[in-house]
């Protein structure tokens, strides 16, 4: 009888026990892992660091994102000619590469919410009160050819453009003293005009965006349940204000 005891004690002893091991297995293997795909050349939004680490406003934003909605972020530096075949073929689950939504990008793929406006930014030199482009009427102002912020200077009169073939080339100018304002997008502008060394101290961000030109996260074509948890994240990174707190530490 006490051997029968005995041998029932230690069945339910072994019963709780795999009970307790299949329920820490079962928590490892249904946490979610969403694989997240950014071209990293694009500072300070996604670049690589000297220490091979990849880095930025928006790798910060997608672990940030994470957190929020319960999730863990794995992100891949993936080059930017693959990287939504490569959502789309099921490498990846979702992107967040500096991509501007547009009406024609929608048909292919869905977007989350806007989580940053990279709309068209004056830069000028530190000294200049200018605001605005209109107040650099009679002067020259630079921007990369064929972009956003050519098409915005050709709209004032009075200003004179000049264009570039990239966008490193107006800062040049502008810090030898050859023109007198930059414009280009929110990202580049912080970029330029407060991270790089060479420039800080040289020149400033007049003004707020005055175009609108939204970055949102990228997830296939009907994948609405990685959507509604992504914007479920987004929505509380805004709610916490940890979007101004990323804002002020890589675009200010």
């Amino acid at each position: 009888m006490k051997r029968f005891k005995l041998i029932t004690m230690l069945s339910v002893s072994c019963s709780l026990l795999l009970m307790v091991m299949s329920g820490g297995v079962f928590a490892v293997e249904t946490e979610k892992i969403i694989t997240v795909a950014s071209d990293a050349t694009w500072p300070p939004m996604e670049m690589i660091d000297e220490n091979k680490n990849l880095v930025g406003f928006n790798i910060d934003y997608m672990n940030a994102v994470a957190k929020e909605a319960g999730f863990k972020a794995v992100i891949k530096n993936t080059a930017w000619d693959g990287i939504f075949a490569g959502v789309e073929a099921g490498k990846y689950d979702a992107i967040i590469s500096s991509v501007t939504i547009t009406d024609k990008r929608k048909k292919a793929m869905d977007f989350s919410m806007p989580y940053v406006n990279a709309g068209q930014v004056l830069v000028v030199p530190v000294a200049s009160p200018a605001k605005v482009i209109e107040d650099l009427k009679g002067k020259k102002v630079g921007a990369q050819i064929g972009t956003t912020g050519a098409m915005e200077i050709k709209k004032v009169k009075g200003v004179e453009l000049k264009s570039y073939d990239e966008i490193g080339l107006p800062f040049e100018d502008m810090a030898a003293g050859r023109i007198d304002g930059v414009v280009c997008d929110t990202p580049i502008a912080a970029n330029y005009a407060l991270q790089k060394e060479s420039y800080k101290g040289k020149f400033k961000i007049a003004g707020k965006p005055f175009t609108n030109e939204n970055y949102g996260i990228v997830v296939k074509k009907g994948n609405k349940a990685l959507l509604d948890l992504i914007n479920k994240g987004i929505k509380s990174v805004q709610a916490k204000g940890i979007d101004k707190q990323l804002e002020k530490k890589w675009l200010k």
